[in-house]
């Protein structure tokens, strides 16, 4: 499991730490694997140009330290100050071990710039002389290393309101800090790379199911499982205006852990079901829901409501979304919405959704009780409990027509299999983003072969 940690969080386990150690040990360690990490990036780091962009928080000290290291290896490192308060110590031991004060010109030739401008107290944006420097880069196209965050994202909920460094790699130090996870933060981090320095932290606000933590949650039968104890997932998706939702959708829960799916929709649309996936049932006890992909004109809002007020797990995407109000209680249900449906759910429009994706999906979780699983490039999930798990390993592939649909098949699968909401969207959105990445190796994929691709990726979890 990856967590990510608050800022508040962050300089309090900081402030515990730095009580036991010897005064800047722990600033010498962070020096020490931003060092390493750039020295990586580079390859090679006799005679590389590394400029480093300097301001007056500790960042800048890791910066400073870590240039002085690379000094010494024989790199070409200059220092541009961006305040009059840069870190002193870090100053006199980049000065002695040969680093240069330079100007922003120097930004032109660098093989890499060094983001130690502001550190994960700062605000969103950057400051005029920050910024114009920061454009000289982006403009000779120099690679930047961003130290802990990149400088002007705002940390603590992964927005971008103002101007702000973009990172061909981040450098962080003992946890992952949100907008390493939330996007559009995340992306202008590029990869991030952890550096542990003895941190003792409580429980994290935002974690990321890994590999291991998808296989400890799916749900595997043993010798005694049969067909219905292995969880039944009822289908009330498609419709003669969108078969193929329901197609696509039963192909996403009939790769999913069920024992049997039933189908619950027109004539002619369960005959195209059936047509595509023979295991298919009708009409009967279910254990979970996925209700919504593709109901059109043939959304039947009462008994949608019905079924949400019922006492099995609900997944509701796309048009069943129409169905949800804030009354009642909703706790086992999981709503797939993506920032355009959340937006009309929460009465904002699109765009405010994607610059403040963890915002609006906590919002949603408390406004209607239920679980969000907002999609996205980063795919954010919140509990009405306050937990949110995000799920980071998509291809943009997979930004295609029905991958929805399969993402919702899949995750009634889990829920029927025994998952709690909050579980069965995390291991949903990882298989979902595994079984693309299968698909596409770098080329366009559609919903059904991510579809086709879920077992494979599931079999490679769980060997």
């Amino acid at each position: 499991m990856r967590s990510a940690h608050t800022v508040e969080q962050v300089r309090a386990a900081e402030a515990a730490l730095m009580a036991k150690l010897p005064e800047g040990a722990l600033m010498q360690r962070a020096a020490t694997g931003l060092a390493v990490a750039i020295s990586n990036f580079l390859g090679s780091v006799y005679g590389a140009r590394v400029v480093l962009l300097i301001g007056s928080g500790d960042n800048g000290g890791d910066a400073l330290y870590a240039g002085a290291r690379l000094a010494r290896r024989a790199a070409k490192v200059t220092a541009v100050l961006l305040s009059d308060k840069v870190h002193a110590g870090g100053l006199a031991a980049f000065k002695a071990a040969g680093g240069q004060v330079g100007s922003a010109d120097d930004v032109r030739t660098a093989d890499v710039v060094v983001d130690g401008i502001v550190g994960i107290g700062g605000r969103p944006g950057l400051r005029p002389d920050a910024l114009a420097v920061v454009r000289l880069a982006e403009e000779y196209g120099v690679p930047v290393v961003a130290v802990d965050t990149p400088s002007g994202v705002d940390v603590d909920t992964g927005e971008t309101p103002e101007p702000h460094v973009n990172a061909a790699l981040t450098v962080t130090f003992g946890t992952h800090k949100i907008c390493h996870f939330v996007d559009p933060a995340a992306t202008a981090c590029g990869p991030v790379h952890l550096v542990d320095i003895g941190l003792d932290l409580p429980p994290a606000e935002v974690q990321a199911l890994q590999a291991a933590d998808v296989k400890a949650l799916y749900p595997v039968p043993h010798g005694e499982s049969d067909k219905y104890s292995r969880g039944v997932l009822g289908l009330m998706v498609g419709s003669t205006q969108y078969p193929g939702a329901a197609v696509i959708a039963t192909a996403g829960a009939l790769a999913g852990p069920v024992g049997m799916v039933r189908y619950v929709g027109p004539d002619a649309v369960a005959h195209a079901v059936r047509e595509a996936h023979p295991e298919v049932v009708g009409d009967g006890r279910v254990q979970a829901w996925t209700i919504g992909s593709g109901l059109g004109d043939e959304l039947d809002i009462p008994r949608i409501r019905d079924l949400l007020d019922a006492e099995e797990p609900v997944v509701l995407d796309a048009d069943g979304l129409k169905a949800l109000d804030d009354s009642g209680d909703h706790v086992e249900v999981l709503i797939t919405p993506h920032a355009g449906e959340l937006s009309r759910l929460l009465g904002v429009d699109r765009a405010t959704v994607e610059a403040e994706r963890l915002k609006y999906a906590r919002l949603a979780a408390e406004t209607f009780d239920v679980t969000v699983l907002l999609k996205g490039a980063t795919t954010v999930i919140a509990s009405p409990n306050g937990e949110v798990r995000v799920n980071t390993n998509a291809t943009p592939w997979l930004a295609t027509a029905g991958a929805g649909d399969v993402l919702a098949g899949l995750c009634g699968a889990l829920l029927a299999g025994g998952l709690t909401p909050l579980d069965a969207a995390a291991v949903g959105a990882y298989l979902h983003a595994a079984a693309a990445n299968l698909a596409s190796k770098g080329a366009p994929i559609t919903a059904t072969t991510v579809a086709h691709s879920l077992p494979e990726a599931t079999r490679r979890l769980l060997s």
